[in-house]
């Protein structure tokens, strides 16, 4: 007979041992949060002004921000038991039962109250409200708003909530985002306990280096430091072992037995010297941080750029910047032009040339960056929600603008091509001892980089 009850797997824990100062670079959720755990320590100072505790909490954030161990921070710094599941563990095959289940587990946790419950993955539940329970849940995305009542499908559970946020449900929206520079530099204090690091490891200089990157990411990256010093029968982790596994993350593993012609690398040099090249001379361009030509996943090289982090977190981006990173993109193509003739260019720019026409596009379709077309969006996505993104683009121009369109982006794109390829060509000198230098070392960091230009005497580029 206990077909209905929650079989869930759950978890209940009378005490997290969490407390905010567990948590690192995620300081405005855990201001939002501290209302939360002062009224569980302190209810009579609310409720002697007539105030009610919030009903529950909504966090907001990408995957591995930190939205579960806040979570347990607020039951750790309340000293109250903490019920978490994931909401996948309530939908059932058969309707009603899930349904069932949410109840099932609220009984339980009313009988330890006060406490927080914990839904992970909350997007298509209903959850009871109870003034002796704070519910805590966590989701990716705030697109959860459907109809009340909506069948999920044939057998689907049939449970969707109106609106989380409106007053009487959840009625705080607590958004968990991803660190800046000085949260990365504590999260990566924090993961970095217990770990045998050298001198020479600069936690600031690591969090330029992982912008977007989110305490997982950071908990992973020290990790595979870690992995990469005993694998090298090191006694500490050194900032080698700390870069190598960043690019691991982002690029892919190390190609160490792949079969690299002399022809090949002198190649791929010349390539990556001009991104960085052309990257260095762009005015308000971000720095270059390290230049590599070390096969990584499908790159035969690579150029790593510190963004600007005023630049990340604000999302602004101004024409000259956007012109600056065309530019830089193509210098690859064409540091292999200058040097090998336009007969024996390679297919190693074809992403570049995705990224630079994307880019472009955006600028005329959607930035009001053109003059012909003015300050319009245009050729937004439309069409059925349900298909795919290609499938709902929807024109929402004539083909007379659509030849304006693509004479635009070209213009674009060619301008940027033009400005990479005076770079190099004024530059030339340094391009070659750039590229002797990533044949002999395969890897050249920034330092290094820019003690080439001071040598040179390079002079940033005026339009």
């Amino acid at each position: 007979m206990d077909f209905g009850r929650s079989k869930s797997k759950f978890q209940e824990v009378p005490e997290t041992g969490v407390t905010f100062l567990d948590v690192a670079g995620a300081d405005q959720a855990k201001l939002e949060l501290q209302e939360v755990v002062d009224f569980l320590k302190n209810p009579d100072k609310y409720t002697a002004l007539g105030a009610k505790i919030p009903k529950g909490c909504l966090l907001v954030g990408p995957p591995g921000t930190g939205k579960t161990l806040l979570a347990r921070a607020v039951a750790g710094e309340a000293g109250v038991p903490f019920f978490s599941c994931a909401a996948s563990e309530f939908v059932e095959l058969f309707v009603g039962v899930g349904a069932s289940r949410v109840r099932d587990l609220f009984e339980k946790a009313k009988a330890k109250a006060p406490c927080i419950v914990f839904i992970d993955e909350i997007d298509a539940v209903v959850v009871p409200n109870d003034p002796d329970l704070i519910d805590i849940l966590a989701t990716n995305g705030v697109d959860i708003s459907v109809s009340e009542g909506e069948s999920a499908g044939p057998g689907g559970f049939v449970a969707f909530v109106g609106n989380l946020l409106r007053p009487g449900r959840f009625d705080r929206q607590v958004t968990v985002d991803r660190p800046d520079v000085a949260g990365r530099v504590k999260i990566l204090e924090v993961h970095s306990r217990g770990k045998a690091l050298a001198k020479d490891v600069d936690f600031d200089k690591i969090a330029r280096r992982t912008p977007g990157f989110t305490g997982a990411d950071l908990q992973n990256l020290m990790n595979e430091a870690a992995i990469l010093a005993a694998r090298r029968d090191l006694k500490e982790i050194s900032k080698d072992e700390i870069s190598d596994a960043l690019e691991r993350i982002i690029a892919g593993p190390e190609k160490k037995n792949a079969v690299v012609s002399e022809e090949k690398k002198r190649l791929v040099a010349y390539h990556e010297a001009g991104h960085a090249l052309v990257g260095a001379l762009m005015p308000e361009y971000d720095p270059v941080a390290k230049i590599s030509i070390i096969p990584r996943g499908q790159a035969g090289g690579l150029t790593f750029f510190a963004p600007s982090e005023e630049r990340l977190e604000s999302g602004l981006y101004s024409r000259s910047y956007l012109e600056n990173q065309m530019a830089v993109a193509l210098g690859g193509r064409v540091a292999e032009e200058v040097i090998f003739g336009q007969d024996n260019v390679t297919t190693g720019a074809s992403n570049d040339f995705m990224q630079v026409s994307r880019v472009a596009r955006q600028m005329v379709e959607r930035f009001g960056f053109s003059k012909k077309i003015g300050q319009v969006a245009i050729g937004g996505p439309g069409g059925n929600p349900f298909l795919g993104q290609q499938m709902s683009s929807q024109k929402d121009y004539s083909m007379a603008t659509a030849d304006v369109v693509d004479a635009e982006v070209r213009e674009l794109v060619e301008k940027a091509y033009s400005r990479a390829r005076q770079i190099i060509t004024t530059h030339i000198d340094i391009l070659h001892k750039l590229a002797q230098l990533l044949i002999e070392k395969e890897t050249v960091d920034g330092e290094e980089f820019m003690s080439l230009f001071i040598d040179g005497q390079a002079e940033l580029f005026v339009a």
